[in-house]
Parts: C-alpha cells; structure tokens; sequence
C-alpha cells in the first residue's frame, strides 16, 4: 500500500487534528456538559466540508447509503422503562413503569405493529401486567385486544411517525436529503466534541449530534410540543441519545435509545435480536379501519368543560363529574373552584360556567389539590385570567416551573399575555370564607398523598379527597393505601364525615369507604392472596 504524503493530505488533515486537539475537554479543570457550546469555529470531524458532507459521512461510519436506504422492514423485541414523571405520588426520583414488546416495522407500507406488555407499578394486586397490541399506519391506529379495536392516542400516533422518518435508520437519509440542511453550533455531548446539522421536518427543527471521531449519531434533538402528559409543558426540549451500537446485517445501528426532555431521563428503550428485512404478515396489520381513523381526529387533552352531568352536594355547591371532577363552591364574598385540570380549553369552560351563573361575583380562588400533570394542567389559564390559586407548598416549586413554561409553538393566553402567579399556600389548616359553605382545607402528608390537600365542608360533613378515592367494578378500593392515608388524616384532624368524593370519584358513603379500608388491611392467611 502506498503512503501518501502529498501536501493536500497535509493541509487537509493537519488543521482537522488541532481543531480537535483545541476542542478536547482539559479533564483537569472542568468537564463539559451535554449541551454546551464547543468553543471556537469550525465543525469537528467535518472542518472544510459543507453540512451535507457531513452527514453523508456519517452515514457511512453507519454502513452506506445503500444499505440504509435497503431497510425495508425492521423487527426487535423491546424492553424499556419510563419514569411516572406525570403521577401525584412524589417528584423526582420518580417511579417507573416497564414494557416488553416486540416490533415489526413496515418502512415501505409505513406501517407498524406492537406487541405490548407492560408493568404498571401503581396498579392492584395481581393486576400489573397488561397485554395489548399497538396497530399504527400512518392514517390511524388501534389497540387490538380480544374485546375487538379501540383508538389509539395521538401520542401513538407521533411515537410511530419519529419511528418511521426519525428513528435511526432513516434519520440521516431524511437530512441529507432535507433542502434546508445547514450547520449550527458544534456541542459537547459525554464530553466528547460533536458537529451538529439541522433541518426541518414537518415544521419543526430538528438537530443530529454527529461524534467528531467515529461520526455516528450519537444524539437527536429538537423542541417541540407533545400529545402525551408533557401536552401541560408546552415547548418541551428533547434529546434522543443513541447509544450501544451494534453491527446488525452489516448496518452499525444503535440498540438504545434514552429519551430526555427538559432534563428528566424520561425514558430508555434497549433494542434485542434486530432483524432488517424480515418477512411480513400482513394480517397481523388487520385493523378496523373506522376505528382507526377515530384515533386521528381526537382533541387528545384539549378537552372542553361540559355541565351536563350536574350533582348539586348543598345549595351553592355544584358538583361537575366526568373524567375528572371539578367543583363550583357559591360563598358569601365569592365563589371557588375545587381543581384546574387536564387543558386550558377545559379550565376556561369552567370558570366562564361560574361567571354566566354566578355574574358579577368574583371568583376567590382556584384549589388546585394535587402535583399530578393532568390535574393542575389547567393551572396556566387561571392565572392568565388573574384568578388566586391554592397550592400546597410541597408543590409551588413545580407549579412555578409549570406557568413559566414557555408556549410559544402553540401560544395561550399566558404565554399571550404573561401575569405573575397568585399563589395562596396550604402548608397547615387553612380555612376559606364564612357561613353555611365555608371550607377547610388539610394537607395529607402521607407517604403516597404527601402532595395533596384534602377540602372539608364542614356543615355538610363532606370531605374531598383529591386524587384518593376510586371504587373498582367489583366495589373493592383501587390502591387501597391511599384511602388508608386519608382516613388516617381525617382522624388526626378531628374530622366528621357523612360523605366524601374525588377527582376521578362521585360522592360516596364515607361508611362505606371506611369499610373497605377495615377490609383491605385485615390480614390473611399465609399463601393467600389478599386480593
């Protein structure tokens, strides 16, 4: 073999060398962060070539073009956890949910089918696992069960787009052959230099972290919204990480896949056993087609407030059940509203409910009883219309971040028209208003109710139970701890109770629910089950 040592290859690799020299982390000092800017110009690993050039690079550190693009099908079995980040248990470490699926993806068609089995750590005894089939096309999807089809979600539906167009193999097909390809800012991802292209896709910018040394993707970033529980965020940063690359049919392709938005390590996925270009079944695609296109034209969160199922506890005490339950509270001097939950639409609905029954009597305040997303989701629109929000002071942290979040990709009314939160903090007993309907309010403090508060009517002798209470088909308590808690709490804090009721719960014979805590915390004989 020859040795080259023209003097183009000398200009050519020379500068390249003190580029990276220059860019390497002096572990001495400090060591980088992911995300941070590298210093000085240039692109490392792809200095003196255009964006282009870069990625076709990289596309060749992952095998070629030809056998990229000669991915027609893809199967692998699957098997990953994602953090409760959205549940009202406690905040971060979060607990964690896992699946163990299996994989065909129909590149061509745009199809793909999902076997799911996942792991639901907040679940009964006995009732973990759950088994469904995930059908996704790109017009609608389905889950597919025994009882027959359902709609999926639209996070479904967005999760089997990035799968199809920016999943790793067909990320960097999609920007080489994006027409507005172009280089920004060089970051440091594991202290490790990286060139960074962007493009377009369907409207929102996305970026490739492209390793200097062995240029394989290591990283997908981009800002966006999402249909999922992080709908609440509005503008969420994301990171992908690409990781444990593996040789598969002659393709380096990465086996892990780690998802991280707003800095929480949302969610890992580990690839086992990939197979491109596997044969395809396309009965195990059937799906029924009215079903499917359901799923496409759902609101997903941005529910609408509605008044039809009215249940009125006292005189000045309306009761709105429905997925979750919202409560207008007439007073002397005003009115409150018990929970601001799952969208904007659904909070503006209701306080415009209170304003046309009740007009010219000022709304005093919003109880906003728990830290989970959905339920204080709506929290943004009663602070764009000025109107004081309870909160308990384990959650203002998490409420601050929430109504600074920014909302730019899809504005509303705050981020329209920003105004500073009024926030009334329930640390202790806090009693609101005077007379017939006045009420109190209770932290939980328990080790699953620890960030949410109870509200007492007194004078009625009924007693909301934040996110608490929910009575299975079968009459028996879902997670029993947490009406275990609340009848603890009500207790300690002398409470008389005829009544109680939820967020996701009509009202309920207090009686009856102490019955079914005695139930489920008597013991059982040893090898049975207590369920």
């Amino acid at each position: 073999m020859e040795r080259r040592s023209d003097r183009f290859t000398y200009y050519a690799v020379v500068p390249t060398f003190f580029a990276l020299l220059l860019a390497s982390p002096a572990f001495g000092t400090s060591i980088p962060q992911d995300g941070d800017t590298v210093k000085g110009l240039g692109h490392p690993g792809c200095d003196r070539i255009d964006a282009k050039a870069c990625v076709q690079q990289a596309i060749d550190a992952m095998g070629g073009e030809q056998r990229l693009a000669a991915i027609h099908s893809v199967s692998y079995d699957v098997i990953g956890h994602t953090v409760l980040s959205e549940q009202s248990y406690r905040q971060q470490p979060f607990i964690t949910s896992y699946e163990r699926d299996k994989v065909v993806v129909d590149f061509d068609k745009r199809r793909i089918v999902r076997d799911v089995h996942m792991t639901w750590p907040e679940s009964d005894p006995h009732q973990a696992d759950l088994d469904i089939t995930l059908i996704t096309t790109t017009q609608g999807g389905v889950y597919h069960s025994k009882q027959g089809d359902s709609p999926c979600s639209l996070a479904d539906l967005d999760n089997a787009n990035d799968t199809l167009a920016l999943g790793p193999e067909r990320l960097l097909l999609n920007a080489a052959a994006a027409g507005d390809l172009r280089y920004v800012p060089s970051q440091w991802l594991r202290a490790t230099p990286h060139s960074v292209v962007e493009f377009t896709w369907q409207g929102v910018p996305v970026k490739v972290l492209l390793n200097a040394y062995n240029h394989l993707p290591d990283a997908m970033e981009r800002t966006r919204t999402f249909k999922d529980w992080w709908y609440a965020w509005g503008d969420v940063n994301q990171r992908i990480y690409f990781d444990n690359w593996r040789v598969v049919q002659g393709v380096v392709y990465p086996t892990n896949s780690i998802d991280q938005r707003n800095g929480v390590w949302y969610a890992s996925t580990q690839v086992l056993d990939p197979a491109f270009n596997v044969a395809i079944d396309d009965k195990k695609f059937a799906m029924d087609p009215a079903v499917a296109a359901k799923s496409a034209q759902s609101k997903g969160w941005n529910r609408e407030f509605s008044d039809k199922k009215r249940v009125d506890l006292a005189p000045g005490i309306e009761l709105y059940e429905g997925s979750w339950n919202t409560t207008i509270i007439k007073q002397d001097d005003g009115v409150l509203v018990i929970e601001a939950p799952i969208s904007t639409s659904y909070v503006k609905g209701i306080l415009a409910k209170v304003r046309s029954e009740y007009p010219d009597v000022p709304i005093k305040g919003v109880l906003s009883t728990s830290d989970s997303w959905p339920h204080m989701a709506g929290v943004r629109e009663a602070v764009a219309e000025g109107v004081p929000v309870y909160v308990l002071d384990l959650n203002k942290p998490l409420l601050d971040r929430l109504v600074n979040a920014p909302h730019r990709l899809q504005p509303d009314a705050l981020q329209t028209d920003p105004k500073s939160p009024h926030w009334v903090m329930v640390g202790d007993r806090l009693e609101i208003g005077h007379g017939a309907n006045r009420v109190e309010l209770y932290p939980l403090r328990g080790a699953s109710t620890e960030r949410q508060y109870m509200v007492y009517f007194p004078e009625q002798k009924v007693l909301y139970a934040s996110d608490t209470l929910v009575l299975n088909d079968d009459k028996t308590l879902y997670d029993p701890d947490l009406m275990y808690e609340v009848v603890q709490a009500a207790a300690r804090e002398h409470l008389q109770v005829n009544t109680v009721y939820a967020m996701h719960q009509g009202p309920t014979p207090w009686a009856d629910v102490q019955h079914l805590v005695d139930q489920a915390m008597k013991p059982t004989e040893s090898g049975k089950s207590a369920s």
